[in-house]
């Protein structure tokens, strides 16, 4: 175990660039994704942030919890901003009014700002081939302004939108596939990535800083208040997740598919949906249904594994 600190007290550097005192509700899975992923990027680094949760939790004026440039745009344009920030760091270093040096891009969003809202900016962005990082943390519903579904929101989960009652069982379309309709954008580098796997996210956000590119990262985000489950879970629920093939964990480089966490023998789906009352009215044939989807999905990418998409 020491060994291990040890590794991973140099993988991650010691200094935070999302600082404490933000205010975060207690379990957070997402806040603990956003500071993982700027503790490895590091002080040379610029950040658009769509409306969301984290834009609201972290910089209530007069008070910030970013130790790097940071800029709150609309919930609609985080990419457009993050491709407008690109260019201009471009010209500034070409014109030598700045320094040449490499500066990482990111735009970052919820899934919402992502993959309902923000979709154009990000496909536009991802098109044009600007190199910029885009982080989307996914926590599966609009959970700043109520607990709202989005398209990202899985088969059968409740919200304040897309409740569970007598005549519906919850969310009734299947969650949209982003991380995939990125690579369909042939971009150098897109991954899925959790915060409960440290070693595999870290891997992850350093080939997306060297991508000659755009690099697009779908992260699992956990929200104790909208999966109305216990602050503590934050780190296990991501665990259940990818060990059930609900999340799975892979990259795209350069159009070749890579597993990077295989999970060959899962978990029952039940077992991850067990902790979360957003779905504790599904029934057993509800589960079943949801699980056959899961296990087709999970079994396209193991046949993909290893294969050039692109």
């Amino acid at each position: 175990m020491e060994a291990m600190n040890v590794f991973a007290s140099r993988l991650f550097p010691r200094e935070n660039r999302f600082v404490s005192g933000h205010r975060a509700c207690q379990g957070c899975g997402e806040a603990l994704a956003v500071r993982m992923v700027h503790q490895l990027l590091g002080r040379n680094t610029m950040v658009a942030s769509a409306t969301g949760c984290m834009e609201i939790i972290s910089s209530s004026y007069p008070d910030t919890a970013w130790s790097v440039p940071w800029l709150h745009v609309a919930f609609e344009n985080a990419a457009a901003v993050a491709s407008g920030i690109e260019v201009g760091l471009n010209i500034l270093m070409e014109k030598g009014k700045l320094p040449k040096r490499r500066i990482t891009v990111v735009g970052m969003g919820g899934d919402g700002g992502t993959s309902d809202i923000g979709l154009q900016a990000l496909s536009g962005a991802l098109e044009r081939g600007h190199r910029m990082i885009y982080v989307c943390y996914d926590n599966e519903a609009y959970m700043n302004t109520g607990i709202q579904r989005s398209s990202a929101t899985p088969f059968g989960a409740s919200t304040t939108t897309s409740p569970a009652g007598k005549f519906s069982p919850g969310q009734q379309t299947w969650k949209k596939n982003l991380p995939m309709i990125a690579v369909a954008h042939r971009i150098p580098y897109v991954a899925t990535a959790c915060p409960s796997y440290p070693f595999d996210l870290a891997d992850k956000v350093r080939r997306a800083a060297e991508a000659k590119g755009p690099a697009y990262i779908h992260m699992f985000a956990s929200c104790p208040t909208g999966w109305r489950m216990n602050p503590e879970l934050a780190v296990a629920i991501g665990r259940l997740a990818v060990d059930s093939q609900v999340f799975p964990l892979y990259e795209v480089v350069d159009g070749r598919l890579h597993l990077t966490h295989p999970v060959r023998e899962p978990r029952p789906v039940k077992d991850y949906f067990a902790p979360q009352g957003r779905f504790r009215h599904l029934d057993e044939a509800a589960v079943a249904r949801i699980e056959r989807r899961v296990r087709e999905e999970y079994q396209r990418l193991l046949e993909r594994d290893g294969q050039i998409l692109f």
